[in-house]
């Protein structure tokens, strides 16, 4: 079986269509928070999907997913990705990143482009953001759990991850 991508049979054995579930991995190495503790309502009310935030050790980020970048924030703070099985995620640095207006962010994808599990996305500047007072908590969050996601488990959470760690299981319609 692939790994990231695990097909599973309906709950009740019945062979009406087998569902995919896909495992999003962590896309940085930090602390894994819910969602619900992000300082930001946009995040924690979950406006913009549910998920989970990480504060991150180091700054790196990479692809928790197999898929296709799909959107690339101009001021290079946030990126949008979509996986091959259609989930679309949205990860955010920090809160409040895009009156760095790009600076200390620099980005190794572009729109359209392909990426694999554990591909770098982007690096930042750790400190230097953490030192204009800015919050490193950084949400990842699924934007289109209506359209795509029957149920979501959230794994490891209040646990330190590395790049790469299972953070998200979810269930597809």
């Amino acid at each position: 079986m692939k790994q990231g991508v695990h097909c599973v049979r309906n709950l009740f054995g019945k062979k009406k269509s087998d569902n995919q579930g896909e495992i999003i991995t962590s896309p940085m190495s930090g602390d894994l928070v819910d969602i619900t503790n992000v300082p930001e309502p946009v995040f924690s009310q979950k406006m913009m999907g549910d998920g989970i935030a990480i504060v991150p050790t180091d700054g790196v980020v990479v692809s928790p997913v197999d898929g296709v970048v799909i959107n690339v924030f101009r001021t290079k703070h946030a990126i949008g990705l979509r996986s091959k099985c259609g989930v679309e995620i949205m990860i955010h640095i920090g809160l409040e990143t895009v009156e760095l207006n790009g600076e200390g962010f620099e980005m190794y994808v572009e729109d359209g482009q392909d990426v694999k599990k554990g591909d770098k996305l982007l690096t930042f500047a750790l400190e230097k953001i953490h030192s204009k007072s800015y919050n490193l908590i950084s949400p990842a969050v699924i934007t289109n759990m209506d359209e795509k996601v029957m149920k979501m488990e959230k794994l490891n959470l209040d646990n330190t991850v590395i790049c790469g760690t299972p953070i998200m299981r979810v269930l597809l319609k």
